[in-house]
């Protein structure tokens, strides 16, 4: 078992789900593994489904993350779509509520922006950075591993800003950020 905090990325999807995992230590991280779930061989989306649990259930007992990172889908044009990677997001946060795993979401920019500076940053560019950042001597062919990855380091460069929103300095703090709880 590794020391420091295991954060696990996932990049849902129904044809390839992309996951990175990388340990974070003495405020640094390392690269523990990350790959592709390629599912496009199964042409019953609720068999799909049933292999993204299966498989991020998998990843989850044998690496034991901490924490989950989670792409959020995007809004596309094809409502169709948008449903279906809903559900592969859904079904994967499932199975890290069902090992009790605390999950965070981030929008597919505000990865870009925490990995390039650039919320419109290209796949590639993503990739690269994370190749530099992380010493990853081989890239994969498809880069939704390196997406998953993404939502990894993403979750690790934000945890600053996720303490300060959900935590609390003294009684005024609290109070001012839960108004409705106080009764005079």
């Amino acid at each position: 078992m590794l020391d420091g905090k295991i954060i696990l990325g996932i990049d849902p999807g129904t044809n390839i789900m992309g996951f990175g995992l990388i340990n974070v230590l003495n405020n640094k991280m390392k690269l523990i593994q990350f790959h592709e779930l390629h599912l496009k061989k199964h042409e019953n989306h609720y068999i799909k489904l049933d292999q993204i649990f299966k498989r991020t259930i998998q990843i989850i007992d044998e690496h034991k993350p901490d924490e989950i990172a989670i792409e959020a889908p995007f809004f596309g044009k094809n409502v169709q779509s948008m449903l279906k990677l809903g559900r592969a997001q859904g079904v994967a946060m499932a199975a890290g509520l069902s090992r009790e795993i605390p999950i965070t979401e981030y929008s597919p920019k505000k990865i870009k922006m925490a990995i390039t500076g650039n919320g419109n940053a290209s796949k590639e560019q993503v990739a690269k950075m994370l190749q530099n950042l992380l010493k990853i001597s081989e890239m994969p062919k498809n880069l939704d591993a390196t997406d998953g990855l993404a939502a990894a380091v993403c979750h690790f460069y934000n945890k600053e800003s996720l303490i300060k929103e959900k935590g609390y300095n003294n009684w005024s703090s609290f109070i001012s950020k839960n108004p409705n709880r106080v009764k005079s």
